[in-house]
Formats: structure tokens, C-alpha cells, sequence
């Protein structure tokens, strides 16, 4: 993918968020909003520039989902992206009514929670060529174990990164009514996980293997 059409993406990511903040805030003088776009979007063009220096391929493995992705997977998908997308609205609307505003250090907090699952996703995602948005065994191109960088401490750091991610925006934006949609993507994704590990242990060569090294899916010494 050239470098134009990453710089696109990275755009288009900012102006939508923007009119799911601003249109349902019903203003533009919003700090928060603007904080947290503006921290959204420099953690983002980071980390972009960062993967196309060291796995310029992900851009193309993740560009949509592919044939061979599970059906449970696909319905976990549909209910899991607009869980995602409906956490900028709610903390919107939350802002504009005060609902229940959160004090400034949860922003702050959230702020580096956000940062955080920026950092960890794209960390996956430099290790990791196989880093699909669909679960499936990709025989298509190879599929192996990866078992360096953060795939050493869980065996899906992805999905670490994702939950926090979620958790970020909704304290950034200092919205407890936020934390609903995160929550319930943080559900979806350890259903995910489990699943996605169930058929990565039947179908995927060595994969057993890694997991009796790597014993835990998301949080070491937990889960």
C-alpha cells in the first residue's frame, strides 16, 4: 500500500471521528473531544509510520477480511465494530448533557491507557505478518507460529491492546457512560480470544506447543 493511501486512511479515521464527537456534542468548543483526537490521531500516525518501516505487508493483510474467516468470527465482527464506533457518541452525548462527567485524572488516565493500546496493537502488529482482521487459518500465505515481542509474554496481545484502547477513549473523553460500549467490546474480544485460541490449537501446526510455553491468552498470571 503507498504511502498516500495510508496517510488517507489515517485522515478518514479523523474526520469520522470527529463528526461522531462534534455532531452529537452539538458543539465544537469540547477540550476533551479535542484532546482526544488530537492524541488519537498522533499515537496513530506513529504508529503507522513505525509499521511501514518494519511490516509495510500488514497494511495489505489488513486491508478487509479475507475468504476462509470463520462465520463465528464474522458475526462477532458485526456486533464488535459498532460497540466500538458507539463509544464516541455516548461520551459525546454524555459531555452534552453531564450525565456523569469524570474528573480530570480519569482523562488523563484514559489518555494513557489510549497510548497504551496504540503502542501494544502496532507492537503485534510489526511481529506479527499474519495479523488478519478475520480469524482463519491462512495456508494462503504460510501461516506459522509467532512467538517473539509481546506474543512471548500472552499468546494474544492484540486483543490487550484493543480492550485498553477502548477503555482509553472512553476515560479520555471523561465519559462513564462511555465505559458501557467499552465493556461490552472487552466482552466480545474474550469470547474472541478464546475462540480464535480454540481453533488455532485444532488447525494451526506448533500451535499447542506455544501455548503450553505461553500459558496465558491475555493477562499474565490470570488469564
Amino acid at each position: 500500500m503507498r504511502p498516500w493511501r495510508i496517510a488517507a486512511y489515517l485522515l478518514a479515521a479523523v474526520l469520522s471521528s470527529a463528526l461522531l464527537l462534534f455532531v452529537p456534542a452539538g458543539t465544537l468548543a469540547w477540550w476533551k473531544g479535542w484532546q482526544f483526537l488530537l492524541i488519537f490521531f498522533v499515537g496513530m500516525t506513529v504508529a503507522a509510520l513505525w509499521l511501514w518501516r518494519v511490516n509495510p505487508e500488514i497494511y495489505a493483510a489488513r486491508r478487509r477480511v479475507h475468504p476462509g474467516t470463520k462465520r463465528w468470527d464474522i458475526i462477532l465482527l458485526c456486533l464488535l465494530l459498532p460497540a466500538v464506533v458507539a463509544i464516541l457518541p455516548v461520551a459525546a452525548l454524555d459531555a452534552r448533557f453531564r450525565w456523569h462527567p469524570l474528573p480530570v485524572w480519569a482523562s488523563v488516565l484514559g489518555d494513557a491507557l489510549l497510548l497504551a493500546g496504540i503502542g501494544i496493537t502496532a507492537w503485534a502488529q510489526a511481529v506479527n505478518r499474519f495479523f488478519e482482521p478475520g480469524v482463519r487459518i491462512q495456508t494462503d500465505r504460510g501461516h506459522r507460529v509467532v512467538d517473539t515481542g509481546p506474543y512471548a509474554v500472552v499468546r494474544h496481545p492484540g486483543y490487550v491492546g484493543a480492550c485498553l484502547l477502548c477503555a482509553g477513549a472512553a476515560l479520555s473523553l471523561g465519559s462513564l457512560w462511555a465505559l458501557v460500549p467499552a465493556g461490552l467490546c472487552a466482552s466480545l474480544l474474550v469470547f474472541r480470544t478464546r475462540w480464535e485460541d480454540q481453533t488455532l490449537q485444532a488447525e494451526l501446526a506448533g500451535y499447542r506447543d506455544y501455548a503450553r510455553r505461553v500459558r496465558f491468552r491475555l493477562i499474565p498470571g490470570l488469564w
